[in-house]
């Protein structure tokens, strides 16, 4: 007995899209939701991912706006000691002194270089209260940021999108399952009678 090859299956691409008899109407609407479901991820994505930049930049740059460097005094020696900071440099925190705009003094801590002494000038970020407030990021990180979140949201809608596009299209297969059944139910019996008469 000579061994044969298995016979290649071929693929045929856009198949619910053209003509033939055992092409369903089920088959032309999952056709539809397919490709209406990549066009709007795609679209969907786009805009949410421009959107969400575009709200991200304004919130750094009125973050930036609202705080502003102001020239401070350590009051005391710095610990000598360093901790590895989440920005990656070596700094302690210290005790500094600074005038606000309306000629009040404040106190607070911020990170200053290891081994600062008391007197050393540094600078401070300062909000319209006058309070202490984080360094906002530079024009360039705060450029990364914004895209690395408009890519986030767009990743997050477009799969949304597909998700939903899939769960669309498991809904109209339990519907053609449901169908084949009802259809067997009916051939079914005819076919036995066939094969056993």
């Amino acid at each position: 007995m000579a061994l044969t090859r298995p016979t290649r299956l071929m693929k045929v691409r856009f198949w619910r899209w053209r003509n033939n008899p055992l092409r369903r109407h089920s088959d032309v609407v999952e056709a539809w939701i397919v490709l209406a479901t990549w066009i709007i991820a795609l679209v969907g994505g786009l805009l949410a991912g421009f959107a969400a930049d575009a709200a991200m930049q304004d919130s750094l740059a009125v973050r930036r706006a609202e705080v502003h460097a102001v020239p401070a005094e350590l009051t005391r020696n710095a610990d000598r000691t360093a901790y590895v900071s989440t920005d990656g440099g070596d700094t302690v925190w210290g005790k500094v002194r600074w005038r606000a705009a309306d000629g009040t003094t404040h106190t607070g801590l911020t990170r200053v270089d290891p081994s600062s002494t008391a007197g050393t000038s540094v600078s401070v970020w300062i909000d319209s209260r006058g309070g202490l407030a984080v360094r906002p990021p530079t024009e360039g990180a705060a450029r990364l940021q914004s895209a690395l979140t408009g890519a986030l949201a767009a990743a997050g809608a477009g799969g949304a999108i597909l998700c939903c596009g899939r769960l669309t299209r498991q809904r109209l297969d339990r519907r053609r399952l449901r169908a084949w059944e009802a259809e067997w139910e009916r051939v079914g019996p005819q076919w036995r009678k066939k094969m056993t008469g």
